[in-house]
């Protein structure tokens, strides 16, 4: 597809420089290549003709052999429209244009036959069909099988692009030439793989429903397959060429911590997880690690032991949070668990005094200063390091590009990097946006630790949950209840928190009512969280500014109100603040009852499990990969416009495996055979810098 992908898509035939602009800025569509990979959305089988009397509005598009018989012009100006009567022979129906009238008029001639092929819609007591496609029935638009459907936008329909455009433009490239087949013959055969030729002919105009699956699967492979051998080629190079520091000594800190701090034994999924780390950082060469593990799941411990790795042979160690609330959280957990060994470890923030922050910038320099906790503050200039050895991210999805690879700019040589996340990543996301991360996962909860028991209930229901809630505070346990809004608003019908407090209030009397939301000031909210933390708040209302660095292993229960407006991670997230001590603990997702099947079902999700890895492919399926791609990739090498990370795992497993082998044979892609692959690739891959060294 090279050279259609120099191929200015205007010269393509029927478009020209119009149409061109046109398709450039409503869908990006600018050569030829582009063209062909704008895929049809839907389609529908054209093999049989329907009569006027089998319409009943249950299929969505039909075709209809016959002629007109007579066409007007009916009303002024903007109200102008032609009105065609059209007979099967037997019965009529009305056919109506509201654009391009006079041009309609002119190409149709009354009595001749043609196959109409649209949208049928009941107007009081007659059929009417608008804006069909037309077509002579020896031509090819009136072939018989399966057409595609090409998804439009609004200012491609109001200038007169149909989706039969598509078809038309997309035949006249097809018929012009034949396209050549970038993937290797190796790669091809060994996974039978429609040719690329074929598999594009059969994608616009398939032969059969057996031969338009083949392509599918062809082209799906091909875009995934690309993205693998990007991501698979970049992290090899990364691991090669890029040194590292080398830890190569276990000492002091490390050991007086294991053997004095530890607040319970590890689990056997932590310290596969050290042990991991460790082989790591004593390779010379840079860790670019993911440590992905449930709420709970210890991610922080592990973190620690890495950083004192750091330290004991002589390196400075930095752990950068999204937000000050969880780098807060992130150094009193430190400071508390290394107390008893006098481990060195200081707190910057925007909200960091100036007498205190030289004092940090002055440890920094000098090496007395064992470990920084951070938000992005860690990143400025002024922010000096005498020898910084790991950098540890965590939910590094929240953080920019560009702000992460600062980091990089600490020291002499790169820091190692752990990447940490408490949100669980589908298997093929992972594989595809941390694709050239070594991945760990901790797949087990700490000793004690009990599964959130996870109810849904309406709101006819609230009585007897705030009853079972005043019961956990009655025995000592405390409650958090999560709004989705912070004021009312009249235009959403749901539960704001200005009004969720007052009525939290009334309901529990005996007990104080602290309040968190995202438009409080810093000192405001800290206050108000360490109330709750305290003990001295025995209920919090919140927003969602709890979802994570909130620690009160008191809080037993969780009440989420309009559940329905949460996505499934997000609402996995939230449970995670409740069950963190050793009582069993609850959620509570209150919702309206009447709520569609489909939100019913993904709420059904959370109240049967608990597996944080369960829940987000489940979360995936349920919205597409499209939301959470967003809040976690850094950079996708290019767009998807037949695969989905959503339903074709298997798929990219294959691609995965396909291009790890082709460049075990051929590191470099420098042989001969894979030639036109590389070129191929490199007019579709989209990389403004490489990504894989920071995330």
């Amino acid at each position: 597809m090279n050279s259609l992908s120099t191929l200015d898509v205007k010269y393509v035939k029927g478009i020209g420089p119009k149409k061109a602009e046109l398709l450039a800025s409503e869908l990006g569509i600018r050569t030829a290549a582009d063209l062909l990979r704008y895929y049809p959305n839907n389609y529908v089988d054209r093999s049989k003709c329907y009569t006027v009397s089998e319409l009943n509005g249950e299929i969505p598009y039909v075709q209809i052999r016959g002629s007109f018989i007579a066409m007007n012009v009916v009303g002024e100006g903007a109200k102008m429209r032609l009105a065609a009567s059209f007979t099967d022979g037997r019965r009529t129906m009305e056919v109506v244009w509201f654009r391009k009238i006079k041009q309609i008029r002119e190409s149709i001639r009354l009595g001749q036959e043609y196959i109409l092929f649209g949208k049928p819609t009941r107007y009081g007591s007659m059929w009417q069909m608008a804006h069909p496609e037309i077509d002579a029935p020896q031509s090819v638009g009136a072939r018989e099988g399966f057409r595609g459907i090409y998804p439009l936008t609004e200012k491609l329909r109001s200038r007169g692009v149909i989706s039969r455009n598509f078809f038309v433009w997309t035949q006249a490239v097809l018929e012009s030439r034949t396209v050549a087949d970038p993937i290797p013959q190796s790669v091809a055969q060994s996974i039978g793989l429609m040719p690329l030729d074929s598999a594009l002919r059969q994608i616009h105009l398939p032969s059969s429903a057996e031969l338009l699956e083949k392509a599918r699967y062809r082209l799906k492979f091909d875009e995934l397959f690309y993205i693998q051998l990007d991501i698979v080629r970049r992290g090899r190079l990364r691991h090669d060429n890029t040194e590292g520091y080398r830890f190569r000594r276990i000492a002091d800190w490390f050991n007086n911590f294991y053997n004095r701090c530890l607040p319970f034994p590890l689990t056997d999924a932590q310290k596969r997880v050290v042990k991991e780390i460790r082989a790591d950082v004593n390779t010379g060469r840079q860790m670019n690690r993911l440590v992905q593990g449930d709420v709970g799941s210890g991610k922080t411990i592990v973190a620690l032991m890495a950083m004192l790795m750091a330290v004991d042979n002589g390196f400075q160690a930095c752990l950068m949070a999204p937000t000050e609330i969880l780098a807060t959280q992130h150094y009193e957990t430190l400071s508390a668990m290394t107390a008893e060994i006098g481990l060195n470890i200081e707190l910057l923030t925007g909200s960091t005094r100036t007498a205190k922050r030289k004092d940090i910038h002055t440890g920094l320099r000098d090496g007395s200063l064992h470990i920084l906790v951070g938000t992005h503050a860690l990143i400025e200039d002024t922010v000096e390091f005498a020898n910084l050895g790991l950098a540890v991210i965590d939910e590094q999805h929240r953080f920019g590009v560009a702000q992460r690879a600062r980091l990089w700019r600490k020291n002499l040589l790169p820091p190692h990097i752990l990447v940490m996340t408490a949100t669980p990543i589908p298997r093929t996301l992972a594989m595809t946006v941390y694709g050239d991360l070594d991945v760990s996962v901790i797949d087990q909860l700490p000793p004690g630790r009990k599964p959130v028991t996870t109810l849904l209930r309406y709101d006819n229901q609230r009585q007897g949950t705030y009853k079972a809630v005043f019961n956990q505070l009655r025995m000592g346990r405390q409650a958090y209840i999560v709004y989705p809004l912070i004021d009312e608003n009249e235009k959403l019908d749901l539960r704001s928190l200005q009004e969720g407090f007052e009525t939290i209030r009334q309901t529990f009397p005996d007990y104080k009512v602290a309040m968190v939301h995202g438009r409080m000031k810093p000192d405001e909210k800290d206050y108000q969280m360490q109330l709750f933390a305290s003990g001295e708040a025995r209920i919090l209302v919140a927003t969602t500014v709890i979802e994570v660095g909130v620690n009160v292993p008191n809080a037993s229960v969780m009440i989420i109100e309009n559940a329905e407006r949460f996505g499934l991670s997000q609402l996995h997230q939230l449970r995670g603040r409740v069950g963190r001590g050793a009582d069993q603990s609850y959620c509570v997702l209150m919702t309206k009852y009447q709520i569609a099947s489909e939100t019913r079902k993904r709420l059904e999700v959370m109240t049967a499990t608990t597996d944080g890895f369960v829940i987000a492919e489940a979360d995936m399926k349920f919205r597409g990969p499209g939301d959470i791609e967003g809040t976690m990739q850094s950079g996708m090498p290019f767009d998807l416009h037949i695969a989905s990370l959503a339903t074709d795992g298997a798929i990219l497993q294959q691609a995965r495996l396909a291009a790890e082998k082709l460049l075990d044979s051929d590191p470099d892609l420098k042989m001969p055979q894979n030639s036109d692959m590389i070129r191929y690739m490199s007019t579709i891959v989209n990389r403004s810098a490489d990504w894989s060294k920071i995330s």
